[in-house]
């Protein structure tokens, strides 16, 4: 079990715009960045750069999903990934989401995304320009893909 002081300096690490900053832990962006850019670039890809309003709608759906106990890329209110970024504030013409749950690192999230079809398939999605991956307390992790408006 993790110390209560270790936890609270993860808790106050996790950048938010709204609720759920409480039930979100940190991720490195750079190993994240890194470890979907290499993935790309093995197949030829260009690479995706970091986008914050992606970021906030990951986080806002990770927390969602904590808070009331469910796992689905539907939302508790029946919003879908595309109602939840365009609520951030980005006009996407291109979007998707993966979703996993029980890794405790993101390395291993990765791993498990890589190794699924539906999951790689959007990971290397030739349309997308940027991305983000947040993960909430229970190992809830949300990655958003995305390229702004066409």
């Amino acid at each position: 079990m993790k110390p209560l002081f270790k936890s609270v300096i993860s808790l106050a690490l996790c950048l938010s715009m709204g609720t759920g900053a409480a039930l979100a832990k940190d991720v490195d962006r750079h190993a994240a960045l890194r470890g979907l850019n290499d993935l790309r670039a093995q197949q030829g890809l260009a690479p995706l750069g970091w986008s914050p309003r992606l970021e906030q709608a990951a986080l806002g759906h990770a927390t969602d999903m904590r808070r009331r106990g469910f796992f689905s890329h539907q939302g508790s209110s029946g919003s879908r990934v595309g109602d939840r970024v365009r609520k951030q504030g980005y006009g996407w013409c291109v979007v998707a989401e993966n979703i996993a749950k029980g890794q405790p690192s993101l390395p291993g999230a990765m791993n498990s995304w890589r190794q699924s079809p539906a999951h790689r398939k959007n990971m290397l999605h030739r349309d997308v320009s940027e991305f983000a991956v947040v993960r909430a307390e229970g190992n809830i992790w949300v990655m958003v893909l995305a390229r702004p408006g066409c």
